[in-house]
Formats: C-alpha cells, sequence, structure tokens
C-alpha cells in the first residue's frame, strides 16, 4: 500500500514527508516623506500571519502545506531610506516566503503640490501639510491607509497606517498625527507587536506624531531642528517623518517567522540570517531576519 503523505523529491530523489508550516511576513517599513511643511510618516510594512491575526483587519491566514527535501525561497525586506527636503518617502522592500508575498510599507507625502498624498503600500503613507488630502492606501488583508492632514500652510503631516489600524489625522493644525498601531500575534510563544506606522512631522514648534505600537518611528520637527526616529528593526514599522531642515527616517526592516513540528529540522541556506529556537510544545520557531535564500527542511 502507498504511504500517505510521501511522495518523490526532485531534490536528491529521496523521499519527501508533507508537514504544515505557520508564518508570519512581514514587508519593510516605509520612511516618512519630508518636505517645507510636516512630511507624513511612514506605513509599516504589509503583514501576513497565520497565528492569533493578520494585518487590515483581514481574516487569518491558512497555514502552508511544504514539503521535506524541497527548497522554499525566503527575502526579509529592507525599509525606505530617509529622505530629505521635498521628496517622497521611499516605500520598503517586499518581504517573501514561498507563495506567500507581503507588500513594503507606502512612503509618507512630502508636502510638494505633486506629492502631497503618501505612496500606496503594505500599510499606506501619511498624507503631508499642504492641501486637504487623505493618506496612502493600504493592502486590503495586510495594512490600512495612512493618515490625512487639514492642508493648511505649516500644517503637521498625518501619521503612516499601521498593520492593526488607520494612520492618525492631524486634528489640531501643525502638530504631527500619530502612527497607526501594529498587530500582536504569538507565533513565537510570547505576544509581540509588530507593524505600527511612523508618526507624521511638524513644521514648526508644535508636537510630531508618535509612532504607532509595534516598531513606528516618532515624527520630526522644523524647529531644532529635530530629526524623527527610525522605524524598529525587524517589525516592519514605518519611519517618521521629516521637514524642510529635517530630513526624515528609515522604515525598519521585516522579518519572516516559521513555525512547524519539531520532528523537522531546517536548514537555513546562504545569503540569509535567522535562528531556530529550542523545541517548545511540539514545535520549532525560526526567525529569518535578513537577506535573501532558500530554507529546506529533512
Amino acid at each position: 500500500m502507498p504511504m500517505l503523505g510521501i511522495m518523490a523529491s526532485g531534490m536528491s530523489g529521496n523521499l519527501s514527508v508533507a508537514f504544515s508550516t505557520n508564518y508570519l511576513v512581514i514587508a519593510g517599513g516605509a520612511a516618512g516623506g519630508a518636505g517645507g511643511v510636516g512630511g507624513g510618516g511612514g506605513g509599516a510594512g504589509g503583514f501576513r500571519s497565520t497565528v492569533t491575526a493578520t494585518g487590515g483587519g483581514g481574516s487569518l491566514e491558512s497555514a502552508l502545506t511544504l514539503n521535506t527535501n524541497q527548497n522554499y525561497t525566503a527575502t526579509v525586506g529592507a525599509g525606505g531610506a530617509g529622505v530629505s527636503s521635498s521628496n517622497l518617502g521611499n516605500n520598503g522592500s517586499n518581504s517573501v516566503f514561498s507563495t506567500i508575498t507581503s507588500t513594503g510599507g507606502g512612503g509618507g507625502g512630502n508636502g510638494v503640490a505633486t506629492g502631497v498624498v503618501g505612496n500606496t503600500g503594505g500599510s499606506g503613507g501619511g498624507s503631508a501639510g499642504r492641501t486637504p488630502a487623505v493618506g496612502g492606501s493600504g493592502t486590503a488583508n495586510q495594512g490600512f491607509g495612512g493618515g490625512a492632514a487639514f492642508g493648511a500652510v505649516g500644517d503637521g503631516g498625518g501619521g503612516g497606517g499601521g498593520a492593526g489600524a488607520v494612520g492618525g489625522a492631524v486634528v489640531i493644525n501643525g502638530k504631527g498625527g500619530n502612527g497607526g498601531a501594529g498587530v500582536a500575534t504569538s507565533i513565537t510563544g510570547s505576544s509581540v507587536t509588530r507593524g505600527g506606522g511612523g508618526g507624521g512631522a511638524t513644521a514648526g514648534a508644535d508636537d510630531p506624531g508618535t509612532g504607532g505600537s509595534g516598531g513606528g518611528g516618532n515624527g520630526g520637527k522644523e524647529t531644532g531642528p529635530i530629526q524623527g526616529t527610525a522605524g524598529t528593526v525587524n517589525t516592519g514599522g514605518g519611519g517618521g517623518g521629516g521637514t524642510g531642515a529635517a530630513a526624515s527616517n528609515a522604515g525598519g526592516s521585516g522579518i519572516v517567522i516559521l513555525k512547524y513540528p519539531d520532528t523537522r529540522t531546517i536548514t537555513i541556506g546562504a545569503g540569509l540570517t535567522g535562528t531556530t529556537a529550542a523545541p517548545s510544545g511540539g514545535f520549532k520557531v525560526t526567525s529569518i531576519t535578513a537577506g535573501t535564500g532558500n530554507v529546506s527542511w529533512a
């Protein structure tokens, strides 16, 4: 009789065994925008998960069925680089595992006539203060849109969208909007929040927006000048917005986390950086924190 769950492998002629793998795949967060007015905060990287919750208010995703003795591509998206005055924030880079792609965060708006609205991304970038505008759009089931600004001269920028909430709109003219909140998951065994949006900058002496929970960076401030902060590494957090005198800051890099039966042993290929925690509860958890390459299991 044939053995269930076993098939021929193309890697080395060995038999290949099927097994289930849960994942958390977060793309790189975007940089905030920078302009003569308050730049918008960077959007968080797209957030796709099979454990606890996923991004954009979407339905929890389904685990992947993988096979031993086969290669699977993994890529950890970098955060978008910060920019100087009159530039839209750079989008984050996509993260990938097998068939799952999370979209890089959308850069914040820069306050120039052609760049007021933040970029579309996994989560959208915040709008910059110049003319009334909503923030950039997020991607369905990955993240939310960026926050809006009033549009007056000297207005603060809206917050970047987060995996768990829309970026904060400017509610007091001049102040920056707060970054949208991230999402907490327990794929590693402990609840950790990732995917926060970046705070919008303020063009004067008012308060900039704070970064969203889950690695979002705070917005910058024209008076000083004070540069905003970067999104936190391996959270996909958006970077803080900038102004004419204070450059915006970078988004945080993404991460790929894999949870699979402890009967399987992973090989992390060249080009990737990752670690595997000690087995717990019948599972192993591998966190891939940088690079691109292949992983496989035996």
